[in-house]
């Protein structure tokens, strides 16, 4: 039992026996003791002076000397203005911090739930390399799936890669068009770049034939309908779903040189799936679906071919399911994906990682899902997330006017080399273990830069900004992980063992705020998985970090005299390494030994 949950139940036992009144344990208010006041936590006294009939003073003395002689992890107490503030003994935190050396996985839920989440993020377009807004899906993704493992839950991790649509087959429409034979391999390009390129070239032709379209007299929205290049693609979108070789062909050899891309990246990103889904291989059976809805009559057919669902009794609108030409939309696609996963796995809830653009979508697919009569159409859950801008504005694939991602991870990468050099940390490591240490420290800035931030809110990607190795970043935090490995490598020298367990040692205001702010890690991942928001690991991680600075200049601890004390401040800078990491670790960040 928590000392907070024992001091309520002591304080309803206290009015009894003091005035003869019983209350609820919700009528007792605790709060953590103001800092200029003696105390861990106070009890406001007023509320019970109705039963006592004295005055506020003399009700906190009573209530405060019937705890002092009942709870034996009370030290002492005092009242201040009607507030009964508690002094909690050193005894208590060390068992405390006893018990969390003793974890074996210290902030990880002991048992396993029954509960399986399906969680899907990344979900890319194989028409373009993945940027900056990808990054914080996938680190997203993977930190609240880590955390949902971490409160104990089974977890599949999956991607849905987009692999079909009109949008792919612009790039295939301009690599015929203007790469006269070009690869991947020809050009040293990495796939996805290479592709990529080919879509930004797709928009730069179909805007120079709009423009010489409405030169020669047609309205603009009728030469965006009827610009050759636009009704290339929709041509080959077609052939695509009617099976054409030629052009599934092409579609296959396009695709895999996305793929191979798309798998550096997230390798270096250092995020990973149970299994991919391809829409090409899910919007058949959501094509089925939406044709068997039509059937039954939960959907209807306009007269020029389109399917749709009719969702204005719901207060939305008409949704588009099928195009007039039989063609599917990404709504159809995920329907069928959908019921594919529900039918494959035994998932009590199915989450969307996806920016809060498309807050729409995912209403109208668990609307639709419900009226097409599917159990699980409840369980659908869309984690929406704000999005990344640059102080520019807003990114546009189509323009090239992109933060890649690629590129960026280089770039933290090549930041964090040369300010390591400059600062002389990793003399003696071999090229190797410093080109390891080195992108362990970018990745560790740019991923922290991304989760502390809550995920609701749409975040200003700066990148200076973001490998600033200073103040509230990851580097800062990975520097205090190192900066307490070093302590625990000079115990080992000095042959100082780290004790098992501690006996009772004074300690300090300062040392049982540490020992708080590490005890705190569990409810903190049970917060963040409940909230689906890293943010919260990621802010506890900052607030631990600056926590042991404080005590690290204060005290000393490895040339400590008294050797019980010394035993405590080094099990209390142990326990603080073990928290920042585990809690780092649930956000994909990879601590270094040394830096």
């Amino acid at each position: 039992m928590s000392i907070e949950s024992l001091l309520i139940e002591k304080i309803t036992e206290a009015v009894k026996a003091c005035y003869g009144v019983e209350i609820e344990g919700q009528q007792v208010q605790l709060q953590p003791t103001r800092k200029d006041f003696e105390g861990d936590l106070t009890v406001v006294v007023f509320p019970f002076t109705r039963y006592s009939k004295k005055s506020p003073a003399d009700t906190g003395k009573e209530l405060g000397e019937y705890l002092k002689q009942n709870i034996s992890e009370i030290k002492d107490y005092n009242v201040i203005n009607g507030f009964l503030n508690i002094v909690i003994s050193s005894a208590y935190w060390i068992g405390l911090l006893n018990a969390a050396s003793h974890c074996k996985c210290y902030g990880y839920a002991d048992k396993k739930t029954n509960y399986t989440y399906m969680i899907e993020y990344s979900s890319p377009n194989t028409n373009k390399p993945l940027h900056l807004g990808h990054i914080r899906n996938n680190l997203l993704g993977w930190a609240v799936s880590e955390i949902q493992k971490a409160n104990g839950h089974n977890v599949i991790m999956v991607n849905l890669v987009n692999d079909r649509g009109i949008h792919i087959c612009k790039s295939m429409v301009a690599w015929k068009r203007f790469a006269n034979g070009a690869t991947p391999e020809s050009t040293g390009s990495k796939g996805d770049h290479f592709v990529g390129d080919y879509y930004v070239a797709f928009d730069k032709e179909y805007k120079k034939e709009i423009s010489e379209l409405t030169v020669q007299g047609t309205d603009e929205e009728t030469a965006k309908k009827q610009a050759p290049i636009m009704l290339e693609a929709q041509e080959m979108l077609r052939k695509w779903e009617a099976g054409d070789e030629e052009t599934v062909a092409l579609w296959r050899r396009m695709n895999d040189w996305v793929l191979k891309g798309f798998d550096a990246t997230y390798k270096l990103m250092g995020v990973s799936f149970d299994k991919i889904y391809y829409e090409s291989e899910t919007y058949k059976k959501g094509r089925d679906i939406v044709l068997q809805g039509l059937k039954d009559g939960v959907l209807y057919r306009k007269e020029s071919g389109s399917v749709w669902a009719d969702l204005t009794a719901d207060g939305l609108d008409h949704k588009l399911l099928l195009r007039d030409d039989g063609t599917s939309v990404y709504m159809t696609q995920d329907i069928g994906t959908a019921y594919e996963r529900f039918q494959e796995y035994k998932v009590d809830e199915m989450v969307y990682v996806v920016g809060n653009e498309q807050n729409y979508h995912f209403q109208v697919l668990s609307l639709i899902c419900k009226k097409l009569g599917f159990d699980w159409a409840d369980k659908i859950k869309h984690l929406s997330y704000g999005m990344v801008e640059l102080p520019e504005g807003k990114m546009k694939s189509r323009e090239g006017t992109v933060v890649d991602a690629d590129d960026l991870m280089q770039e933290m990468i090549d930041t964090a080399r040369e300010t390591s050099k400059e600062l002389g940390k990793l003399d003696g490591y071999t090229p190797e273990e410093a080109e390891d240490v080195y992108r362990k420290i970018a990745l560790g800035s740019l991923k922290y830069f991304i989760l502390k931030v809550d995920p609701k809110k749409t975040m200003l990607f700066n990148p200076k900004e973001s490998i600033d190795f200073n103040g509230n970043t990851g580097s800062f935090i990975q520097y205090t992980y190192t900066r307490i490995q070093s302590i625990m490598r000079k115990a080992n020298d000095l042959q100082i063992a780290v004790a098992d367990s501690l006996t009772t040692v004074e300690i300090s205001e300062k040392e049982q705020s540490l020992i708080k702010t590490i005890t705190k890690l569990p409810a903190v991942v049970g917060e963040a998985g409940a909230s689906f928001s890293p943010a919260l690991l990621a802010n506890y991680s900052y607030e631990l970090a600056k926590e042991f600075n404080q005590f690290y200049h204060d005290f000393t601890i490895l040339k400590e005299e008294n050797a019980e004390l010394r035993n405590f401040r080094l099990l209390l800078a142990k326990q603080s390494g073990e928290a920042i990491k585990n809690a780092m670790s649930m956000l994909g960040v990879e601590m270094p030994e040394r830096m």
